[in-house]
């Protein structure tokens, strides 16, 4: 526990480390640095009391000091138990006064302890990646939902979460799905979680990719960057895909396309990247060949069925950091990384900062907004507004340097109008 803030830390004596490498982080985040300075001026939140149930990394870190800094109070929990960067943590508490309830490897109880901490902050704004603060606010914390202005959830898995409460009925304040924003998914989705996830594989089993027959289960914006990466590294890539058009979509992209059972015997490196649930079941583990490798990069630790894993195992043992033998009674052993977990985040330290400062940057405006639009939300999921979609990408591009033109009146007409024509 911190001398300095009610939190729950690992290690304040990692601090300043933890703030050499925020700073690092600093230098590849434009956007977020010239949101923050306007912030700083502004204070467009402050007052405002905001509870954040995010991977707590470095990057994380510079969304906090921004955020910070335009007058929000703050307190910070993970999203998982295996992304804290402890260091990262540390340097918030001790050297920002910022709550955190975070410590890497924490058990589930611990997890959902952290959880409550943060919402003992009685946020008005929350901000979630995936979900549980939302999800524990409608199940156990409903005193706090009149004080709630509105929310904003960071990943796919958050997403469908809040839209199956809202078909429901059940949601309770508006939240925008920073998610689906352009700025977001095309590029914290392909490009950082591609990246990320063959980082944090790479990481744990210093494989060689090329020539290795890897199985991307899902073709989704994060199935596209894994399996772009994987091929970039001279991998045979499959994809397996419930959705038609998505496993059309991987065929046109010269991937070879077929049900996960068939691809089970010849796979040897499995991503499961859905969002779903038990999508590498028993009877593909059963199929596979002896030394295969699972890894998740999906939110949640119920993609790979790690109790069906358990029970056809005689045998299992840690091999390496973040790396479980299971061995079979016929001596075939299969290896689950990151205890099936965010692999890019147990074993690496997830996407990279130039990627999470458009996500981020989407995450402070969307706050931004809500504080002053949310009063007149209902309690629906929103898209991220167009204006901040594009004001995001105006100074991303303006960060490296890159002009773009624009329309003239006579162009911006024609488009505009359905008189003219041939």
């Amino acid at each position: 526990m911190s001398r300095k803030t009610a939190s729950d830390i690992r290690d304040p004596s990692l601090a300043s480390a933890g703030d050499l490498r925020i700073q690092w982080a600093a230098r590849e985040m434009p956007v977020l640095r010239l949101i923050g300075k306007r912030f700083a001026k502004e204070k467009p939140l402050k007052g405002i009391r905001l509870s954040a149930c995010l991977h707590i990394t470095t990057e994380t870190a510079n969304l906090a000091l921004t955020l910070k800094a335009g007058g929000a109070e703050l307190a910070l929990c993970a999203s998982n138990p295996l992304s804290t960067q402890d260091d990262a943590a540390a340097c918030l508490v001790m050297e920002h006064n910022i709550p955190v309830f975070a410590i890497k490897g924490e058990d589930n109880e611990t997890y959902y302890k952290h959880i409550d901490s943060a919402l003992n902050h009685r946020p008005r704004i929350t901000m979630d990646d995936g979900a549980d603060l939302v999800a524990s606010i409608h199940k156990d914390r409903g005193d706090l939902v009149s004080g709630i202005i509105g929310g904003t959830e960071e990943t796919t898995t958050g997403v469908i979460r809040l839209k199956s409460l809202e078909r429901e009925k059940k949601l309770k304040y508006p939240i925008i799905a920073v998610n689906d924003a352009q700025t977001k998914h095309f590029f914290d989705n392909r490009y950082g979680t591609g990246q990320s996830t063959i980082d944090g594989i790479t990481r744990a089993t210093n494989i060689l990719w090329a020539g290795k027959h890897v199985v991307i289960c899902g073709y989704g914006w994060c199935g596209r960057g894994a399996s772009m990466r994987a091929k970039g590294l001279g991998a045979h890539v499959t994809v397996c895909e419930v959705n038609p058009i998505s496993a059309l979509e991987a065929t046109m992209d010269g991937y070879r396309v077929m049900p996960l059972l068939e691809a089970a015997e010849t796979g040897d490196i499995f991503i499961t990247v859905t969002g779903g649930l038990n999508i590498i079941d028993r009877e593909h583990m059963l199929a596979m060949k002896d030394g295969a490798i699972m890894a998740n990069s999906g939110h949640f630790n119920a993609e790979i069925n790690i109790p069906a894993l358990d029970s056809l195992a005689e045998e299992k043992k840690q091999i390496r950091p973040f790396v479980e033998q299971y061995t079979f009674p016929d001596g075939k052993s299969i290896f689950l990384l990151g205890e099936g977990r965010l692999i890019n985040l147990a074993a690496a330290e997830g996407h990279t900062a130039s990627v999470m400062d458009m996500s981020f940057a989407n995450q402070a405006l969307c706050a931004e907004y809500m504080v002053k639009k949310g009063k007149e939300l209902t309690p629906k999921v929103y898209p991220v507004p167009e204006e901040v979609d594009n004001e995001i990408g105006r100074l991303k591009l303006n960060a490296m340097g890159i002009t773009i033109d624009t329309l003239t009146p006579e162009q911006s007409k024609y488009l505009a109008s359905w008189e003219l024509g041939t």
